[in-house]
């Protein structure tokens, strides 16, 4: 199978991306102590957020998806050179992979997950090449814990109202609109939209 160049922005509906060999994640095979909370980041690019967040919170695990596999190479490197034992990269198409994923998630394990300025694919042709969709959602729902917590932050509006709608319609969460960034570490494309003093559409969602 050949491997295509990665982009900036890498289409997951292309046959490469649908083809992945995806197993299921054993939590005792990447975590020092795999009993810890868990926070799973999806599309968490060059995984400096979640670094900077495992160095802070010793007491959590954190788990990044990501697609672009030489990023996760770079990350799972610098994770090492730092001795890091609460995190772990994960080369994984989400939009389609995610169930398979967490399928051997202890229940209750999965506390947080955060989706944070994914590519909005701006043109009605490629919308469907949106990341977040029914069944990312529902394998969340399935996964995440009770009273676990669903983060999202992105500064394309249409897109923050498709993927609220697309919880709020699950029946399985509370929305709680939120302002503010809830976490103490900000994402690099966080800083750059605050740098040029544009909005940020932010919600919430506590599992119910």
């Amino acid at each position: 199978m050949a491997r295509p160049r990665i982009h900036q922005h890498v289409n997951p509906l292309a046959k490469y991306f649908r083809e992945l060999p995806v197993k299921p994640l054993k939590l005792e095979e990447v975590f020092a102590n795999p009993k810890l909370p868990l926070h799973f980041d999806i599309g968490c690019g060059r995984g400096r957020f979640l670094l900077e967040m495992a160095e802070i919170k010793k007491d959590w695990n954190f788990l990044g998806a990501e697609i672009r596999e030489p990023l996760v190479i770079e990350a799972n490197k610098i994770r090492d050179e730092k001795g890091l034992q609460n995190l772990h990269y994960e080369f994984c198409n989400a939009t389609l992979d995610s169930e398979v994923l967490l399928e051997k998630i202890p229940k209750d394990i999965l506390q947080m997950v955060t989706i944070q300025f994914p590519d909005p694919w701006f043109k009605k042709r490629h919308a469907k090449r949106r990341m977040v969709k029914d069944n990312m959602v529902k394998a969340i729902t399935k996964k995440l814990a009770k009273n676990g917590e669903v983060f999202i932050q992105t500064d394309v509006e249409f897109l923050a109202e498709e993927m609220f709608e697309l919880f709020d319609q699950s029946g399985h969460f509370d929305q709680i609109d939120t302002k503010e960034n809830i976490l103490p570490i900000k994402t690099e494309r966080e800083k750059s939209v605050e740098n040029r003093n544009l909005p940020i559409y932010r919600s919430l969602f506590k599992k119910i």
